[in-house]
């Protein structure tokens, strides 16, 4: 067992329970004072805070949902001006920006937690790392990375997002060991080297944290995208999940086997629509309580991502909760000609098409009422009946195929990286609420 992780992460389930549900009392005392919307909420309910002692007791207070973020953001400070050290806002995919607040003790927790995820993905002080993602446009996880790595007291190179060229160059100049990356970019990195002839089996790099972008189905084996970075470049792949709501991530360790859960930061669940919880083993939408936050913390906000949890011991040494790759979410789900689908689903199709360099997922609703989806790809030198071979593999998958527009690649990725945008857009949601 590594002296890199906290003893949490090798105890009971009796014990995490009886640490979380301290934490958990605490918490529900503080928003009961310094939260205008829980403070509110309990009123309106009528919950009496002092009787939620126990995790079960939880399911007494209403969910939070991100409308509830949207409508009433600022109700959920609990803190004074003077004592926001940092703002930060979620990414929007899918609807406007919510403006979240970090004291110095919150900036303390997201350390705490990316050394920890860090180090359960092998990290070490003995690392570099080389950062291919903003620390600007107030983005989280930029910050979060860097301040984990710090305390870590790993080697930090701050790149940035895109810009292959000056990536190469980095690596070349100061041999980083570990990239931070969207896994899509690592293909772009490839392509310039190829094109370049850079021999990047032989670079410095050996393992990638990927962010932002799953690389795994739901048995743990490569998706189409985790298999075309692997093949080309035999690079150790960790994946991540985390968001801003939660302050926290969920990271692989070298098994490859779900993201460990580090309880003494978030309590989880995993509901089905009915806001009730789901059953051991079934998929539901993962929900979190986070624990030690003071500028925003939240109780019982759903993700929108729908996972498992996954309770068995990991062959690593730790036994907390581990979550399951994202299955989708729950908003994104497309009701397409009697057939329901994620966009993950086209996502994994279309990362398998040689001729595909890029592409843009549009869902509206059609004028009898239900979704349709059109696909813009960007293209080079499609071959003849390229669309219809698409459509073909689409019915071949899926039983359906969408519509499809060809573009060139130049135009899409314009539409996928807007000003002031931190990740490519792939999925545009235009369907009538």
């Amino acid at each position: 067992m590594s002296a890199l992780y906290p003893e949490i992460q090798t105890l009971s389930p009796s014990e995490v329970k009886e640490l979380q549900e301290r934490k958990l009392q605490e918490l529900i005392s503080y928003v009961n004072t310094n939260s205008r919307f829980y403070k509110e909420r309990f009123a309106q309910f009528g919950i009496d805070y002092s009787e939620i002692k126990t995790l079960h007791d939880l399911q007494k207070i209403p969910v939070t949902t991100k409308d509830d973020l949207y409508q009433r953001n600022n109700d959920f400070i609990c803190v004074d001006p003077e004592k926001i050290i940092d703002y930060v806002t979620t990414s929007g995919t899918l609807g406007d920006p919510v403006t979240f607040v970090l004291t110095d003790k919150d900036l303390e927790r997201l350390a705490y937690n990316e050394h920890m995820s860090l180090a359960c993905a092998e990290g070490s002080n003995k690392e570099i790392y080389q950062l291919m993602t903003t620390i600007d446009r107030r983005f989280m996880a930029g910050m979060a990375y860097f301040l984990g790595l710090k305390r870590m007291g790993a080697g930090v190179i701050r790149v940035g997002n895109g810009m292959p060229e000056f990536q190469w160059d980095t690596i070349k100049r100061l041999k980083p060991t570990v990239a931070i990356a969207v896994p899509s970019f690592l293909l772009k990195l490839i392509e310039f080297a190829e094109h370049n002839g850079i021999d990047y089996r032989e670079s410095s790099l050996r393992k990638v944290i990927c962010i932002g972008e799953p690389i795994r189905n739901e048995d743990f084996s490569y998706n189409t995208l985790g298999k075309r970075i692997s093949e080309k470049w035999p690079l150790k792949l960790f994946s991540t999940y985390a968001s801003t709501e939660m302050g926290a991530a969920f990271t692989e360790c070298s098994e490859g086997k779900g993201g460990h859960h580090n309880p003494e930061l978030l309590i989880t669940e995993f509901l089905d629509d009915q806001n009730l919880p789901v059953k051991q083993g079934e998929a539901g939408e993962l929900t979190v309580t986070t624990l030690g936050v003071e500028g925003m913390p939240l109780i019982r906000f759903k993700t929108g991502d729908i996972c498992k949890a996954i309770h068995e011991p990991c062959s690593c040494g730790r036994i907390t909760m581990r979550l399951s790759p994202i299955l989708g979410r729950k908003q994104q789900m497309i009701k397409f000609k009697g057939t329901t689908l994620y966009p993950p689903a086209l996502y994994d199709i279309l990362n398998t098409i040689p001729h595909i360099k890029n592409y843009i997922v549009e869902v509206f609703t059609n004028d009898i009422g239900t979704d349709e989806i059109l696909i813009n790809i960007g293209a080079v030198s499609p071959p003849a009946n390229f669309e219809k071979d698409l459509k073909d593999h689409f019915r071949a998958k899926l039983r359906v195929a969408p519509s499809i527009v060809i573009e060139l690649p130049e135009t899409i990725a314009k539409r996928q990286l807007p000003e002031m945008s931190r990740k490519p857009i792939t999925f545009i949601d235009r369907r009538i609420k």
